[in-house]
């Protein structure tokens, strides 16, 4: 007997509209949402390749770098994360992360899995980490690598990253960043900071679907890569590969995988609408809203979870639940009534806290007082 055709599949393909105000992915403009339905064409077709290469621009623009290998991986960001992991890392090689919450949690897991050393820098959630604790840490561990959360998601946290860049170089060691949920969002220069390796995802302050991941390496970066002393563990990862693939070597590109066609045009749009706006206005705008938005919690009452103010992350806002409220319900009236979408917590934060995402087309004022009310009137329903 053969499987038949699903029922399901009959009729049309039905998506509601929401206003996706969590920690990602946020909505899209209207030019990405567009772009994804240009033709299709071949993954090494030269008007692709062109394609790719302005996002290459864009690319370095928004990590303000001038760093030649500098592509887009085909993932999201966890993709950029296990990149760097298995690229810059061999079997015994020490690295220290920086660990104040999920994503340190993540990528002190995937170091493990390629065989590093793991040594780990703590602070609790709602912390950041000082510049003297990270060159004490360097000085006892040794590292080949230190890796940083920029936008810590889970808990709220910006990291301040000046001077921690000059800090690995006189510990010959090279700095790896984490930016998918602050890049676009809140300052971030690359090559003043003397960061080796960055990457991001797609589908936060850029505003494209989740898909592509940018990354970019320092010459430093690059040679650690190219000198390595054994393969690197992943073939879809492996940034030789990749870069030839981009068009960052000498070399004719040649075939790697099949590039994610529609969302490399999707990505395309989005760096072409952050580069027109320009980055100081992308960062004054989202440090704006979120200033609002701290403002319109305290006058119903909530707190943010991260204390010291100059910690707090301006593209995830984390509100603490007060005490005997249900922070799920409140979570449920926002969809309901409104179609919002306020996220709860992750990590080290889960049950504690809600989350609310001010990220590209969604950090505007209007979208900030949305919120605002609906909060206000799920905090006020009898159920909760």
């Amino acid at each position: 007997m053969r499987v038949s055709a699903p029922a399901s599949l009959e009729g049309p393909l039905v998506v509601p509209e929401k206003t996706l105000m969590g920690p990602g992915p946020s909505n899209a403009h209207p030019r990405v949402l567009e772009a994804q339905k240009l033709p299709l064409l071949g993954h090494l077709h030269p008007e692709f390749c062109k394609i790719m290469d302005e996002c290459k621009d864009g690319i370095r623009y928004m990590f303000q770098t001038e760093n030649r290998v500098t592509l887009a991986l085909s993932s999201t960001g966890h993709g950029g994360m296990e990149a760097v992991m298995c690229n810059m890392l061999e079997p015994g090689d020490t690295i220290l992360i920086a660990n104040n919450g999920i994503w340190g949690e993540r990528s002190a897991d995937m170091a493990r899995r390629h065989g590093a050393v793991v040594h780990e820098l703590k602070e609790p959630a709602g912390s950041a980490f000082f510049l003297q604790s990270i060159r004490a840490a360097l000085d006892v561990y040794k590292p080949c690598l230190l890796f940083v959360t920029h936008g810590e998601s889970s808990t709220g946290v910006v990291q301040n990253l000046e001077g921690i860049g000059d800090a690995c170089k006189e510990h010959g060691c090279l700095f790896a960043v984490d930016t998918v949920a602050s890049l676009g969002g809140t300052p971030f220069l690359a090559d003043e900071w003397g960061v080796d390796v960055v990457y991001t995802g797609s589908q936060k302050v850029l505003g494209a679907p989740p898909g592509t991941a940018p990354i970019s390496l320092s010459d430093a970066a690059w040679q650690k890569v190219v000198n390595r002393k054994t393969p690197i563990r992943s073939f879809y990862f492996d940034l030789t590969w990749l870069a030839n693939y981009w068009g960052c070597d000498e070399g004719p590109r040649k075939y790697h995988h099949t590039g994610p066609i529609s969302g490399v045009y999707a990505l395309r749009e989005a760096l072409a609408v952050s580069c027109a706006a320009g980055l100081e206005s992308l960062w004054e705008r989202h440090s704006r809203c979120a200033r609002r938005l701290f403002a319109g919690l305290a006058e119903i009452g909530l707190r943010p979870f991260v204390e010291t103010e100059s910690f707090r992350l301006p593209t995830v806002t984390t509100v603490s639940v007060p005490d005997g409220v249900n922070w799920k319900a409140v979570i449920g009236y926002c969809m309901n009534t409104y179609k919002v979408e306020i996220a709860g917590g992750l990590g080290p934060t889960a049950g504690k806290v809600w989350r609310v995402g001010l990220m590209g087309v969604n950090a505007t004022e209007e979208r900030v007082d949305l919120v605002l009310r609906a909060l206000r009137e799920a905090l006020a329903q009898a159920s909760i």
